[in-house]
């Protein structure tokens, strides 16, 4: 079995490119079949174009989009998954099933997170406070 995690392994590369803040993203706004770019940005919100555009390039270099260019006046591109693209649209829907199920319980760890973390910054503050006599 290949590991993983060794740089050159093609699997890693893999991870990388689906481990990307927008991949899954844009690959499960593909899933429902061909669509144009704003339509893709308007489905996925709070992407901009120009991070659209590069995540779509990513990810037809890599052979998981396709690009569609119709000859047509004003010039209609559409993208879809590829057949390699496609494989991934089960585990993404996993994914997305286990996110919908544990959201909450995420949110609630990093607001814990967060109050400990509200908690060591006071404590420091008052450590800064008490001056250097009392550390």
């Amino acid at each position: 079995m290949t590991d993983l995690f060794l740089a050159d392994c093609p699997a890693r590369l893999a991870v990388e490119l689906i481990a990307d803040k927008w991949t899954v993203v844009v690959l499960a706004g593909l899933s429902r079949g061909p669509v144009r770019h704003g339509d893709l940005a308007d489905r996925i919100g709070g992407i901009s174009r120009k991070v659209l555009t590069q995540t779509l390039r990513r990810l037809e270099a890599h052979g998981l989009v396709s690009r569609r260019v119709y000859a047509e006046a004003p010039p209609r591109v559409e993208y879809e998954l590829t057949p390699l693209g496609a494989t991934l649209t089960e585990p993404i829907q996993v994914l997305s099933e286990w996110a919908r199920q544990n959201g909450e319980a995420v949110l609630d760890a990093l607001d814990a997170g967060s109050i400990s973390g509200a908690r060591r910054a006071a404590a420091a503050h008052d450590a800064l406070d008490a001056g250097p006599a009392s550390r």
